[in-house]
């Protein structure tokens, strides 16, 4: 199968002009697409989280031709690429491998069905106020719940396979949830889970005068980590994509950053 092909399925999955009307519209910058193509032809898939050098080393294990990352392999420009640096050690690996690179980050994490969505819905929710809104999905969500701390912190650990879960709060009653995928807690993603009425946040990479003015609103936040909150529904997306293709594809899992 040609890159271009796996690429257009994917697309149809989480649509990479998301990433664009998501970079205009909320002023970000992502880099989601073809990354490298290496011209082979491609007979497996590895999917990984990052364009690590352990994912290239089990790509290259496994002969794939093809590694699909949701991270992006290059996020702001490069001018030169060098074995000192080691995200572009990685990348340089791949492309000497002949191992092409495709990314979906910001696409994949707004899309229906996609990773931020997914997060959502292994915590139990559905039927959300979205924060940023786009023409198909988009990113934060607020809904409805009906748990309590303990119980949550439970289903955080079994669902999403991880131990490395901070609890900040008191043990309560949990009603109505805020949460938001990857490095998702700032200044905008704390006033919108304010204006929801949300009583818990449920993110990764909280600062700490963030995690103490969601405490003196009222709120409990909880910590996952960036890749836990990520990996569960990248794997999703894996799967509709092994799906779709009819390719041998396999699921590269650091179980370090997990």
């Amino acid at each position: 199968m040609r890159l271009k092909e796996i690429y257009e399925i994917a697309d149809a999955v989480a649509p990479f002009s998301l990433s664009r009307e998501y970079c205009e519209k909320y002023d970000f910058h992502d880099n989601s697409g073809v990354i490298v193509d290496c011209g082979e032809e491609i007979d497996k898939i590895l999917f990984a989280l990052d364009c690590s050098a352990e994912a290239v080393s089990r790509a290259k294990e496994t002969g794939a031709q093809l590694l699909f990352t949701h991270h992006p392999a290059i996020f702001s420009p490069l001018y030169h690429l060098s074995v000192s640096n080691g995200g572009e050690r990685a990348l340089l690996s791949a492309i000497r491998a002949g191992i092409s690179v495709i990314s979906a980050h910001l696409n994949l994490d707004s899309a229906e069905g996609g990773i931020d969505d997914c997060l959502m819905r292994g915590l139990g929710g559905s039927e959300p106020a979205i924060m940023h809104v786009l023409s198909c999905g988009g990113y934060g969500r607020a809904y409805d719940a009906d748990t309590d701390s303990e119980s949550l912190l439970k289903r955080i650990r079994t669902e999403f396979c991880t131990d490395r879960v901070i609890f900040y709060g008191e043990q309560r009653k949990i009603s109505r949830i805020a949460s938001f995928c990857g490095a998702g807690m700032d200044e905008e993603t704390l006033a919108f889970a304010k204006r929801e009425g949300a009583d818990t946040i449920v993110t990764s990479d909280g600062k700490h005068h963030l995690i103490a003015a969601a405490l003196g609103e009222g709120m409990n936040v909880v910590l996952m980590t960036h890749y836990a909150s990520e990996l569960y529904g990248f794997n999703r997306f894996y799967r509709k994509i092994k799906e779709k293709t009819g390719l041998p594809c396999e699921f590269f899992t650091d179980i370090r950053l997990l």
